[in-house]
């Protein structure tokens, strides 16, 4: 049988625990429907949601929580069943029985967006989890690239899952969230991302003047601060921006449907989850041609050149004055996502998973 951490259930919902989320629903659908193996998932005390996943017969063990539920309670519920992690991080203990999702290599490729402690935590963790034997699996071919030159493994040792974008569809859109900040439809660009260093937000000043002068403005999902991207001294500027703060799903799929367009100027990513969002949605994607970005858009994405800040500006532009190109855009995208679906990465996760 197979064991699924589910400390996930009790941490807030970034993408890794989006994908955490949608995967383990995805499995429980597959149970269901006889094309899985057994699973059952166990979680730490205060863990939220298990009623979604009833296939996987949900449970709560052990009397800690965090990263000590992890290594300690976690390895004990095990019984010598294999161990699937999908957040990044998985118990010393288990040894070489168990899988562990590794999203990105960026505490090696970016140590500046994350704190000391958190990235020697995360590389030591990984090196030893690669030490004991853990199998190691990815979201992107990008990733699994980075990974292996990072912890030292060999290409064939490692797996790629692939996502899915289809859950934004799950829930009708609430276009209140429109009214409530003044958006027009298609009279905004949306940027959906926190203020960390590698999501590159301070590029969108560039932007900020092409839609200024058409009249539109740049709504900002997520950011913890969206003075993040504003020229020191820029009130003038600032009035095209509206920040937006946590949004819900409904709202999100709202943004994305009435958005002139998704810019996303992260310069790394593991994976790239906004864009695919977008595309299910038929919002046209602005970004900067990079690692997992790159490999998830294919051609399905509008690019800019990140040394030449101005062309993002430009982007958008593009798509504000040309309706057909930007209808060519969204049609590219739609098609596009046809290869990423939770189902199919769900698949594709079991295949490397003894049966």
């Amino acid at each position: 049988m197979i064991v699924l951490n589910g400390r996930f259930l009790t941490q807030g919902l970034t993408g890794v625990q989006r994908y955490a989320r949608e995967i383990t629903r995805a499995l429980d659908a597959l149970v269901a429907a006889g094309e899985a193996p057994p699973i059952r998932l166990v979680a730490p005390p205060g863990a939220e949601g298990l009623e979604a996943f009833p296939f996987l017969a949900p449970k709560i063990v052990g009397s800690r929580t965090g990263q000590a539920w992890e290594q300690i309670d976690l390895p004990r519920a095990l019984s010598g069943d294999f161990l699937l992690n999908l957040g990044n991080t998985g118990p010393l203990l288990a040894a070489g029985n168990q899988a562990v999702v590794i999203h990105d290599a960026g505490v090696f490729d970016t140590p500046e967006s994350y704190s000391w402690p958190f990235r020697n935590w995360y590389r030591t963790m990984q090196r030893m989890l690669v030490f004991r034997g853990a199998r190691i699996l990815s979201v992107s071919e990008f990733s699994a690239g980075r990974i292996v030159a990072n912890l030292g493994i060999a290409d064939r040792d490692i797996g790629v899952t692939l996502e899915g974008g289809e859950h934004i569809l799950r829930e009708p859109a609430d276009r209140a969230i429109l009214e409530r900040h003044g958006l027009a439809p298609q009279g905004y660009a949306l940027v959906v991302g926190t203020g960390a260093a590698h999501k590159n937000l301070a590029a969108l000043r560039d932007a900020i003047g092409a839609l200024g002068a058409r009249g539109l403005v740049l709504a900002v999902a997520g950011a913890k601060d969206a003075g993040v991207f504003r020229q020191e001294g820029g009130a003038e500027l600032d009035q095209h921006i509206r920040p937006l703060g946590r949004v819900s799903d409904p709202e999100l799929r709202a943004l994305y449907e009435s958005a002139l367009c998704l810019v996303f100027p992260s310069r790394y990513e593991g994976f790239g989850l906004p864009p695919v969002e977008a595309m299910w949605c038929g919002c046209p994607v602005v970004a900067s041609r990079i690692g997992a970005v790159a490999e998830v858009c294919g051609e399905a994405a509008l690019w800019f050149d990140a040394a030449r800040p101005a062309s993002l500006g430009e982007a958008i532009g593009q798509l504000a004055d040309d309706a057909e190109f930007r209808a060519s855009i969204a049609t590219a995208g739609r098609h596009r996502t046809a290869g990423f679906s939770w189902d199919a990465a769900a698949r594709r996760l079991l295949g490397y998973l003894p049966r």
